[in-house]
């Protein structure tokens, strides 16, 4: 079966073995010692893997066959291999093994090799569970943690609001560990998982679609993918396959930089965003390195025999590498001409302008020999090891050497390089955005980067303005439900993930100033939401003003009234001498005019904003100054009846109606509506009140009755007062003289009756400014019917019908 053949893995492997040539050729490094290697192949598969590394450890190295290719290295020390003048041991077995690039990998090797404590270090194995060093304490890494990578992609995706977004992984340790903790990550910044789907390292047609389905159906267009290269291969040729686009793809470092998928798959990739780790700008002397291979050369290697095979589509003379290729037409190939040359094709191999797992593999080299360089440099009597005692660089212990790894500090390539006490580097990525040249050809562009030792808050940064999306100029939509704008609140759905919610309004009287809020907050005694309910606004102040339309015009009504009253007033005083004025008791029309005048102010005290002073005048005013009128007109329609009743033989029932008793019968009547006041007035008074109650939106400035009773008592009494008056000025109106106004009595009371009995249920369904203004209506209409029916058909003989204003016409039946 044919097996994929990682030219970007072959890179690695020589830039180790030109880490080791470059470290025993200087001087101030390891002076005494040499570093030497054997390299195997662990095919991405655990049993490989352990067997190749079993023989290393045991001192029984292999040569290199044709079925091993590139990743795991063992680093040993080897005598006279590059300087004769070094004094070094032959060590048939394993110091230390550089790998495995797989996770899944380490983790069974460190399991199976921990009783030789032999020290492991891996360039690109970055699930978080190998920081464990209780479970793996001979584990080091140049490759950052995926806990550190998976802050960063939460971080990501939060940042362009992706809320909802596809997790997708190949079955294996770094992939299951990664997920769980973006899962668990990602909760904090409000991400949810629209589906979460772990396919098989090798992919069959049944676990592929099963996966494509996933995809097609999710209504999420954002998918991070835990994977290599290796497995995507298949992944994106069945979504070219059914033509699935607008995929924004979310790379983990396993695949950020694999330029590899961008030859078949680049209109699929365009767009994609991943953490790369650090980039080395360049390691002087590496692309010689690597581009030195000539066909005479790569005989030497099985691995560098079918890289050269697999680049150039050829076949070497003799190659054994066939037996790899199975179903393909190896053998139709044409021989290699021996002219090739990687200067005239492109390859990952010799592509250096990403050099970051590279990197991670130059920095491993360089880890064991500083810690070795230190092992060299140990002072007996001041050593780690007991009593004070150092290892011996040509003969030491595997668990001396990682005593001493995790303790390196030192300087590559101007990158300092320190470890944590889990054997971890700082974690530090590139932003990588997969952007597509005019020539067609991939582009990646570094448009941010994450770096864990800054504070939270300033970790990740972003250039917008660089980024190349799939579809469009702006970043895709991933969410489950759009964000709740300011004014609503979220409402959780039962049963569904947190990022799928409803937006619900914020009740009365709360406001949500902030997207996505989760509650809404009350606004204060004085304050009321605005119309979009996202801020509080002092409440209206409501009170009937002097400066408002309502206001004015009642207040000019008020003034006319009084005005017309005290005019009235002074016609009668005027013309006080003739028969017309004098024959209906002039003096209490003249009181009447007087206290009308009165009742047409009072409606002034109405108006303005209420105080405590003005509300305990003006209930009390308006009630003695009608009772003082309709007390006027009770006892001017007692005389007029009484005196009729005095005509009749032997009556003498004027004696008792003469003008001290009418004087007496007015202050007496007025008299108990003042007695009502007080009391009303010593028990719970009126008093200035600030009303919410009857639109929360608008604090009405009011005068509260205080005694409910008391108020009513007031009106009671006033109505009892007219209803007498109108009983009497009925069983008057048909008495036959000319001068007889019990008539137009009787008829103002029932205007007076029709305006108080039409007030009450107005006056008790209105609220506000209102309730005012039909107060004040009420006073101003019955003060009229009172002036205009009693005082007009009068006024109108004394005036214009002065002919008929005179004794003679006054005594006419």
């Amino acid at each position: 079966m044919y097996k994929y053949f990682s030219s970007r893995a072959l890179r690695w492997m020589q830039t180790m073995t030109f880490a080791i040539r470059e470290i025993n050729k200087r001087k101030d490094l390891l002076p005494q010692l040499k570093l030497g290697f054997h390299i195997r192949d662990s095919c991405d598969d655990i049993p490989v893997s352990l067997r190749a590394s079993l023989l290393l450890v045991n001192g029984q190295p292999e040569r290199n066959s044709a079925a091993e290719d590139e990743i795991e290295t063992e680093v040993t020390e080897r005598q006279g291999t590059f300087d004769s003048d070094c004094s070094a041991v032959q060590r048939t077995v394993s110091s230390v093994i550089i790998g495995d690039a797989a996770s899944g990998v380490s983790m069974a090797l460190l399991r199976t090799l921990g009783s030789f404590q032999i020290p492991l270090v891996s360039y690109f194995a970055s699930c978080s569970c190998l920081s464990n060093q209780k479970e793996f304490p001979t584990f080091m890494r140049t490759m950052p943690s995926d806990a550190f990578q998976i802050k960063a992609l939460a971080r990501l995706v939060s940042y362009f609001g992706w809320t909802w977004v596809g997790v997708i992984g190949v079955e294996s340790d770094y992939a299951r560990f990664a997920i769980e903790l973006f899962l668990q990550e990602s909760v904090q910044y409000g991400v949810c998982a629209a589906y979460t789907h772990f396919y098989p390292v090798t992919l069959s047609p049944q676990a592929l679609d099963e996966l494509l389905d996933v995809i097609q159906m999710a209504s999420s267009k954002v998918i991070i993918n835990f994977a290599g290269e290796s497995q995507l291969q298949g992944i994106l040729a069945e979504v070219q396959r059914r033509n699935i686009t607008g995929l924004q793809w979310i790379a983990s470092e396993a695949w950020a930089t694999a330029r590899s998928l961008w030859v078949k798959f680049g209109d699929l990739l365009a767009g994609t965003l991943g953490f790369a780790i650090r980039r080395a700008d360049v390691i002087p002397g590496l692309k010689e390195h690597l581009i030195r291979l000539r066909p005479a050369h790569i005989h030497k290697s099985a691995f560098l025999a079918e890289f050269w095979e697999e680049l150039f589509n050829c076949r070497l003379n003799g190659s054994v590498n066939s037996h790899s290729h199975g179903g393909d037409n190896y053998f139709d190939r044409l021989l290699c001409k021996g002219t090739e040359d990687l200067m005239n094709v492109y390859s990952p191999y010799s592509d250096v302008t990403q050099l970051r797992v590279s990197y991670n593999v130059y920095k491993a080299v360089y880890l064991v020999a500083h810690a070795l360089h230190d092992m060299s440099n140990c002072k007996v009597g001041v050593g780690p090891f007991l009593n004070g005692s150092c290892a011996d660089p040509k003969n030491f212990k595997p668990w001396q050497l990682i005593h001493y790894m995790k303790r390196a500090n030192f300087s590559a390539l101007g990158e300092q390089i320190n470890f944590d006490e889990n054997g971890d580097p700082i974690a530090y990525y590139d932003l990588i955005n997969w952007q597509k040249n005019p020539d067609g050809s991939l582009h990646l562009v570094k448009v941010g980067f994450y770096d864990a030792s800054s504070p939270a808050g300033r970790s990740l940064v972003i250039n917008d303005s660089v980024i190349q999306w799939p579809v469009g100029k702006q970043a895709p939509r991933a969410v489950c439900s759009d964000s709740c704008p300011p004014g609503f609140r979220i409402a959780r759905r039962k049963g569904e993930p947190v990022c799928c919610f409803d937006c619900v309004p914020c009740a009365e009287g709360e406001i949500s100033n902030m997207t996505d809020s989760l509650e809404c907050s009350r606004c204060s005694e004085d304050s009321w939401p605005n119309d979009a309910r996202e801020h509080c606004i002092p409440k209206t102040i409501e009170f009937l003003s002097y400066y408002e339309l309502m206001g004015i015009v009642l207040c000019v009504i008020s003034v006319l009234g009084a005005c017309t009253s005290l005019s009235v007033l002074a016609i009668f005083i005027t013309h006080r001498d003739t028969p017309l004025v004098r024959a209906n008791n002039m003096e209490l029309s003249f009181l009447l005019l007087l206290f009308l005048a009165v009742c047409f102010l009072v409606g002034l005290l109405f108006i303005g904003e209420p105080s405590d002073w003005l509300c305990r005048v003006r209930y009390p005013a308006f009630g003695i100054s009608f009772a003082l009128c309709i007390s006027c007109l009770l006892a001017k329609t007692t005389v007029v009846l009484m005196a009729f009743r005095s005509t009749l033989p032997g009556s003498n029932v004027m004696k008792w109606f003469g003008p001290d008793q009418q004087r007496a019968s007015v202050l007496l009547g007025t008299f108990i509506q003042v007695i009502i006041c007080v009391i009303w007035l010593l028990t719970d008074p009126p008093h200035a009140n600030n009303n919410t109650n009857y639109h929360s939106a608008t604090v009405i400035f009011e005068c509260a009755a205080g005694s409910v009773v008391g108020f009513w008592c007031v009106l009671g009494y006033i109505g009892f007062l007219a209803c007498m008056c109108f009983l009497m000025a009925f069983l008057a109106r048909k008495l036959p003289d000319n001068f007889n106004e019990a008539k137009l009595i009787t008829f103002s009371m029932l205007i007076f009756f029709a305006v108080w009995i039409t007030f009450i249920p107005v006056y008790v369904s209105t609220a506000g400014k209102y309730t005012v203004a039909v107060h004040i209506f009420a006073i101003l209409a019955s003060a009229f019917a009172l002036l205009f029916c009693i005082f007009a058909p009068k006024c109108y003989i004394i005036i214009l019908r002065p002919e008929k204003n005179c004794k003679k016409n006054m005594m006419q039946r």
